[in-house]
């Protein structure tokens, strides 16, 4: 069943597709129907958080005992993605334990390092998946008058073998894909358009200013929210990864007070002067992180703690527990000033803001602090 949503890319439209968690959703309401209703499903339909919805046709839906099984056929639109055409598959049954229970199958990898989506040892179907799941089947009881308890697991067929081809591995996902999506649906665009439309954005605001605050995303954004930053009459672009592309238009623009405010996670590879953040460019979050500790004192057995960690703010757990966080910080800081001054030269004052969803505030680089006590 064809999915009608596009988005421009230039002058093309490009096709939008569904995520991991909204088959996963979908295959859950069709196994629960079927388990409780006693009735196969023609059709599935959901409203995803973005607030789209999406109907699509079981790939099969089938009672086994006292088991019901339904399989959703993951569409990805025009965009590159490695679950394109897989098979997220529902098993539910009734269960013993009270409410409705979540876990992973073959095919989904089990959390095996702090600071992801899920704790070690859960399936990494992340939280916004699993409250869409939680939603679909909860429903379909309220309908059907059943107060019991429902089991329902999640498996990708050929996901052990497709996750070989991702980060899952490095990021401490074993033995499977995750089940993934915020807003519930896939919108592919190519990069130049966004680099286009980063360029077109600075370019009006440079037009009437020339201040600015770049971050590369929603993250970003929620952060210069709850510091009040984003009311101080300065324009705020969101530079998605292409934060080389973004700084060279700022400048060719005429910008003479940057600010980039960024996670942690993206922005600490800054500091080894990468200007395009994008996990398949570069992703030497804790080589940095190992590096620099290693400069500032840190031993053996920390330095091989941080290149095993999964995430950034492990990597911070780590060394808060070393007592190296505010120094390793400091030295991180440094470089990303460095790296954003050599890239723009005297054309632009520039500093950054580092900061992290668990620790908050990490830490500015001191023209950052200058332009923010001055805005």
């Amino acid at each position: 069943m064809s999915f009608d949503h596009t988005v421009r890319s230039g002058q093309r439209l490009l096709r939008c597709g569904y995520t991991t968690g909204t088959c996963a959703a979908l295959a859950a309401q069709g196994a629960t129907r079927l388990l409780l209703m006693g009735t196969v499903p023609d059709e599935l339909t959901l409203c995803t958080p973005k607030g789209w919805e999406v109907t699509v046709q079981p790939e099969f839906c089938r009672l086994q005992r006292e088991v019901a099984v339904c399989s959703v056929v993951k569409d990805a639109g025009d965009d590159a993605d490695v679950t394109d055409g897989m098979s997220i598959v529902a098993t539910v049954q009734k269960s013993a334990v009270p409410g409705v229970t979540i876990d992973g199958g073959k095919g989904v990898g089990r959390v095996t390092k702090p600071g992801l989506d899920q704790p070690v040892g859960a399936a990494a179907i992340n939280h916004v998946p699993r409250q869409m799941i939680m939603q679909q089947v909860t429903e379909i009881c309220r309908i059907c008058g059943y107060a019991g308890g429902i089991s329902v697991v999640i498996s990708i067929r050929g996901g052990e073998e497709a996750a070989k081809r991702t980060f899952n591995p490095q990021l401490g996902v074993e033995g499977g894909l995750s089940i993934l999506g915020t807003s519930g649906i896939v919108e592919p665009m190519s990069e130049q358009a966004i680099v286009d439309t980063i360029a077109l954005e600075i370019r009006q605001h440079a037009a009437v200013t020339s201040r600015l605050i770049l971050t590369p995303g929603n993250y970003g954004m929620d952060f210069l929210h709850a510091q009040g930053w984003d009311a101080r009459n300065v324009p705020v672009v969101k530079c998605s990864n292409f934060l080389g592309e973004a700084l060279d238009c700022a400048a060719m623009e005429g910008i003479r007070e940057l600010l980039l405010v960024g996670h942690i996670g993206k922005l600490v590879k800054v500091a080894g002067g990468i200007m395009n953040t994008h996990s398949r460019y570069a992703d030497c979050r804790t080589e940095l992180f190992c590096a620099h500790a290693a400069l500032c004192g840190a031993g053996t057995e920390v330095c091989r703690a941080l290149m095993s960690a999964a995430t950034a703010d492990a990597c911070l757990e780590i060394l808060e527990k070393a007592g190296l966080r505010e120094v390793v910080l400091q030295s991180l800081l440094q470089a990303v000033q460095r790296h954003l001054t050599h890239r723009l030269g005297d054309s632009c004052r520039v500093g950054a803001v580092l900061f992290s969803n668990q620790f908050g505030l990490l830490g500015s680089t001191p023209p950052a602090k200058e332009m923010l006590e001055q805005w």
